[in-house]
């Protein structure tokens, strides 16, 4: 809405004092033609807006001018609970609000403190999604989250992992973003528990095992339709998100790992671990023991089933042997043999 952009305009010139008309254009989203045309509306309706000329020049507030029309909407005060992750603020549709909202709250700190609240924005970000993966399209995101909100229930078509597709009516209790992956925390009308993505973990602090009972985890990305239904659900007494998600993702990991492998690394291998195993390969690192005279750390570190790491192991190469179990050692040697019989025809060139 053209009111919200002029408001927005304002409180950027009373937070930030001059500014160009391009930079102006680039912070609203707008055309740098748009920006003149808000700016005349501006000073046409009685705010003091002066325009230096010259290659320093822009637009500037009269010194001492101050607008008191500070007041949070219901959206702009929810949309704060995102302000450290903007883009999922976007993704959800409250972007604009989440912008308006932060340039509000900055106008109504006093001096000293908006000068600290701006001094954070410019030297602390938090990037939400992980390295080296493209989040996962969510075109039916914007339907789960209003469903979610309005405490309705959802008709979806949901994709399993092995590819097959299911219809179920969910009752949606809340949205998770983990590693740039929306999910939908849900409950499934007439008590199907079927499909999950992660366990339903026993009851945590603030929750109990009868609220959390019944309660799955859908990967949004697989939801192939929605539809939001008429009427609202009783959400469960004594449901905790927060707790929910740590006990489900404290049962997934427990549920994936199937053994320990005992190795000795390189130092290079032991930087390795933290990149290639994540939080995982992190705490291995830290209960490592002492570098031997090779300087070579032995590490224990949870391994899934065997085919699977077996080509874990390989992706630390030669900066890792595998020492134990005997049948995952058995597997990388195999593994790599047929290997050194593939490439040994083609050592001497093609």
């Amino acid at each position: 809405m053209r009111a919200d952009r002029l408001l927005a305009l304002l409180l950027l010139l009373q937070n930030r004092g001059r500014l160009t008309a391009p930079e102006l254009a680039a912070e609203l989203e707008v055309s740098v033609r748009t920006v003149y045309r808000d700016v005349e509306a501006l000073s046409a309706s009685g705010v003091p807006v002066i325009a230096d000329r010259g290659p320093a020049g822009g637009y500037r507030l009269l010194e001492g001018y101050r607008t008191r029309l500070t007041g949070l909407t219901g959206d702009e005060a929810v949309s704060l609970f995102l302000a450290g992750i903007p883009v999922a603020a976007a993704e959800l549709g409250m972007g604009s609000q989440l912008s308006l909202a932060q340039l509000k709250l900055q106008a109504a700190l006093p001096e000293p403190l908006g000068e600290q609240a701006r001094l954070v924005q410019e030297r602390f970000h938090l990037d939400a999604p992980a390295w080296f993966r493209e989040a996962d399209p969510v075109p039916r995101l914007l339907t789960v989250a209003g469903a979610v909100w309005r405490q309705r229930a959802l008709r979806v078509r949901y994709e399993r992992a092995r590819g097959e597709t299911v219809e179920r009516e969910l009752h949606p209790l809340g949205l998770v973003l983990k590693g740039g992956l929306w999910y939908v925390v849900a409950r499934a009308a007439g008590g199907d528990a079927e499909p999950r993505t992660a366990p339903a973990g026993p009851g945590a602090a603030g929750g109990s095992a009868e609220a959390d009972a019944g309660v799955r985890t859908y990967r949004v990305s697989r939801i192939r339709g929605a539809e939001e239904l008429t009427g609202t659900f009783r959400r469960p007494p004594g449901f905790d998100l927060a707790g929910y998600w740590d006990a489900s993702s404290r049962a997934l990991e427990e549920m994936r790992f199937k053994g320990e492998a005992r190795l000795l690394l390189s130092p290079r291998g032991m930087r390795l671990l933290p990149a290639k195993f994540g939080a995982v390969g992190a705490r291995a690192a830290a209960a490592a023991g002492e570098p031997d005279e090779d300087g070579r750390c032995l590490v224990t570190l949870p391994v899934e089933s065997l085919p699977v790491a077996v080509d874990d192991m390989l992706r630390l190469g030669t900066d890792a042997e595998v020492l134990g179990p005997p049948e995952l050692r058995q597997g990388v040697a195999r593994a790599v043999t047929e290997l050194a019989q593939r490439y040994a025809s083609t050592a001497g060139g093609v």
